[in-house]
């Protein structure tokens, strides 16, 4: 199910989303599990249970929603996780 769609488009700033992968089948170089991701707001994805991903590669591609579970991250990790990709 990892595929390589259009971003969304890039009219107004894309709001970023944490969760951690509990699912990698397949594919293990990846996504790693119990790994916090950062996902961009996708709502054509959405729509079809997928999830835009940052994946290991540092690029976003589409995975099922079900690998992963959302998190609530303080401002301050949401921050430092920001500046350290």
């Amino acid at each position: 199910m990892h595929r390589k769609i259009a971003p969304p488009p890039k009219s107004k700033p894309v709001k970023t989303h944490y969760v951690i992968c509990t699912n990698n089948e397949g594919y293990p170089a990846s996504l790693e599990k119990r790994k916090i991701y950062r996902v961009l707001s996708d709502p054509q994805a959405s729509a079809h249970k997928l999830m835009r991903v940052i994946d290991e590669s540092g690029e976003d591609y589409l995975y099922p929603a079900d690998w992963f579970v959302p998190i609530t991250l303080s401002r301050t990790v949401a921050k430092a996780l920001a500046l350290a990709a």
